[in-house]
């Protein structure tokens, strides 16, 4: 079990307000328009961007393009393997809560009505677990989409970056980045999205134990903000290899 030390060490040598190790990984599938492997601490997700001359039924005659996402975990990227949702014949709750999370995530940065009737789908399998998988998606989900676009001229139509980090008060303690045992054990637990714009798309809390207030609340979205920014600038280091 994570526990902080008097040193206000995290057992993993963090202090409480540092990001995991975060590496972005590009160019890793040979077939894919932008793919991107991310891994934040011993989370990591393969990210694979797809663009489609195709719109769902509802947009087409719109002119107006679309950006979704699947999301998928291995059975062995947990301590116990889970059975592939496959072999169970549909899609669990949690699977489709996240890849929707991670579809309005990139809708919300890209310019879809000049994207045309296109659909961008960005596929994201996680490797392996250990506490921020949705967030690592979308973080790595936008590299990747950022790579499809500019594959294809159409790096104008990103309209800011968008990245995504968890925050918690973990013993009464305000942390950034949850692993998975921090997670597991988290009085409050948030999952910030946020642009670089300053704008946020979406916030997920949660108090698991005693409610917090609306003190708790900004300095929490304080600290996603610190996180949010070191992301933002991993993720234009890795898009600025990418040959235009």
């Amino acid at each position: 079990m994570t526990t902080i030390g008097r040193s206000g060490v995290r057992a993993d040598g963090r202090a409480p307000l540092d990001l995991r190790p975060v590496t972005l990984t590009l160019g890793v599938l040979k077939w894919a328009e932008g793919s991107c492997r991310i891994r934040v601490g011993d989370t990591e997700v393969l990210c694979a961007a797809t663009i489609e001359d195709r719109i769902p039924p509802h947009l087409r005659g719109s002119g107006t393009g679309w950006v979704t996402a699947e999301y998928s975990m291995l059975p062995r990227a947990t301590a116990e393997r889970s059975q592939r949702e496959a072999a169970k014949g549909r899609i669990g709750g949690r699977t489709h809560e996240i890849q929707r999370l991670i579809g309005r995530s990139l809708r919300g940065v890209v310019d879809l009505a000049k994207l045309g009737e296109r659909t961008v789908t960005i596929d994201c399998d996680v490797i392996q677990a250990d506490g921020g998988t949705r967030t690592a998606s979308i973080t790595g989900g936008y590299v990747a989409l950022s790579a499809a676009l500019i594959e294809y001229g159409m790096e104008r139509l990103l309209l800011s970056k968008v990245a995504a980090v968890s925050v918690g008060i973990v013993g009464g303690v305000q942390m950034l980045d949850l692993d998975y045992s921090e997670d597991s054990r988290a009085a409050v637990d948030f999952n910030v999205v946020g642009t670089d714009a300053g704008h946020y798309v979406e916030l997920q809390g949660t108090a698991e134990g005693r409610p917090f207030d609306r003190p708790a609340l900004d300095a929490l979205l304080g600290v996603a903000g610190q996180g949010l920014t070191h992301l933002f600038a991993a993720q234009s280091e890795a898009i600025a290899s990418i040959r235009r």
